[in-house]
């Protein structure tokens, strides 16, 4: 039996809001929200080697500055996010900022989206933080074949019907 078209998204017996109750995944109507201010940072790292490491601290990584086109490639990923994460609203991006430090076991990438929307924005910031490994994993790869990104996750939200938080270390 075909799914009615006007069902609208509401939570199904497992309080999913994305599910119907038929169990098909579909967009939650987010047009009755407030347009509200909202933050999301995300983190996590990059581990390399420390012939890699060296390379950063250096500047001399063959393929050129590799936490600058990590950095940018974070940013450019933030405005894709909805073609990425097939249930992710289109959000108006307001501001990004992505960070990279080079640590002794690799790099730490943090990222701050900000929007006033109706909808969160943590995809975004999770999506320029995966991303920014992801270019800064091609930019190194000639010096460290073994690469690998660790640890990302949502660090902090504030905005939106759910409130604020922060991750505690």
């Amino acid at each position: 039996m075909a799914s009615d078209p006007t069902d609208t998204p509401r939570p199904s017996v497992s309080g999913l809001t994305h599910v119907r109750s038929d169990g098909t995944a579909h967009m939650v109507d987010v047009s009755g929200k407030a347009v509200t201010a909202r933050r999301a940072a995300a983190a996590g790292r990059v581990l390399l080697s420390a012939a890699a490491v060296a390379a950063l601290r250096d500047g001399v990584v063959p393929k050129g500055d590799a936490l600058g086109v990590a950095r940018v490639a974070g940013i450019q990923a933030v405005k894709r996010t909805p073609e990425l994460i097939p249930l992710a609203h289109p959000v108006a991006v307001h501001a990004v900022e992505v960070d990279l430090d080079v640590v002794d076991d690799g790099v730490e990438i943090r990222a701050v989206v900000r929007t006033a929307d109706r909808t969160g924005i943590e995809m975004e910031a999770l999506t320029a933080v995966s991303v920014a490994a992801l270019a800064l994993v091609d930019m190194v790869k000639a010096v460290d074949k073994h690469a690998r990104i660790t640890d990302i996750r949502v660090t902090a939200k504030s905005g939106g019907r759910s409130g604020d938080w922060e991750e505690t270390t």
